[in-house]
């Protein structure tokens, strides 16, 4: 591989003024510039990315790092950040795994997206005092390198309950999602304040992991206990698939003596039958105002912290 020494040789000049007449320098003369770019021409000389990322100290790549990649919810959250990045001169690559950690403190990455349950709040608070940019969607964080673009996971719960309540439903049902999750912490929070309003409602709590199988588990549960029509919160769309699944495997009919409801209005959300109510949200949205959020913090413009509201979509899952 061709490099600056190389073109320095040739030319019989220092290698910093190749770099000075290769960076577009007036350092350096007109006719010595046009004969070292000439050799390099000939050479196919080609610059490295990392050694001019190290000088400049800057990569022009963003990271957004996901605790995994399973499901249907990724796909418009990471095609509103690329965009966003796209239209202001960076890329975006997506991490996961404890390893791919070190991409900030190495300095291969200009900024992070954190959606990643496996960063600790302390990990990040340390980045952040070196100086690294950070946008977070998945804690509340308070510092001037870290700006947080939330969920409005307590109002999307509340009208859940809410619309439950409001059909009728005496018996609710309600499939948690994983512990480490600070969205569905936050959703069940909300949901067991919000149930107190309704004492007569009998609540239970299932356990869940946002994945399809452990919705189909929890439909298992309503259907051998059922003695009468009932209501599920799933806290996520996938487990409300799952436990569509398992109902329709059973006698019973979703709608009429299962009522569901999920979180996140998801693209197969669109197509089951009956239409399964849910939380809506604008997950390009979302992560597009993330990634504007990061780019203001590189800029040193300031980022302000952001929330995305939600809506109830009513469907026939809920009677």
């Amino acid at each position: 591989m061709v490099s600056i020494k190389d073109i320095a040789k040739i030319a019989g000049v220092s290698i910093s003024t190749v770099s000075y007449a290769l960076n577009g320098s007036t350092k350096v003369t007109k006719e010595t510039t046009e004969r070292i770019m000439a050799i390099a021409k000939e050479l196919d000389y080609r610059p490295s990315a990392a050694a001019r990322s190290l000088k400049k100290r800057q990569t022009n790549i963003i990271g957004v790092f996901l605790t995994d990649y399973s499901g249907a919810f990724y796909g418009q959250l990471l095609q509103g950040m690329m965009e966003t990045l796209n239209n202001n001169g960076y890329e975006l690559i997506v991490c996961s795994g404890e390893k791919s950690h070190r991409f900030l403190p190495e300095r291969m990455i200009d900024g992070a997206i954190i959606l990643d349950a496996t960063f600790s709040t302390d990990e990040l608070l340390s980045h952040a005092d070196r100086g690294h940019k950070l946008v977070v969607m998945d804690r509340e964080m308070d510092h001037n390198n870290i700006s947080q673009v939330l969920l409005d996971n307590k109002a999307g719960a509340t009208l859940a309950v809410d619309y439950v309540a409001e059909k009728g439903h005496s018996k609710l049902y309600v499939v948690k999602g994983p512990e480490d999750s600070f969205d569905a912490q936050q959703r069940l929070n909300a949901v067991r304040k919000a149930v107190k309003r309704y004492p007569l409602i009998d609540y239970i709590e299932l356990n869940g992991d946002f994945g399809k199988g452990s919705g189909e588990s929890a439909g298992q549960v309503m259907v051998d206990e059922f003695n009468g029509p009932a209501a599920a919160f799933c806290l996520n769309d996938e487990m409300a698939i799952g436990m569509y699944n398992q109902i329709n495997k059973s006698n019973l009919r979703v709608g009429h003596d299962v009522s569901i409801i999920g979180f996140d209005n998801i693209e197969v959300a669109h197509y089951t039958n009956p239409r399964l109510a849910t939380i809506n949200y604008s997950k390009h949205k979302w992560g597009a105002l993330a990634a504007e959020q990061l780019l203001k913090l590189i800029k040193n413009e300031g980022a302000e912290k952001e929330k995305i509201n939600v809506s109830l979509i009513e469907g026939d899952s809920v009677k």
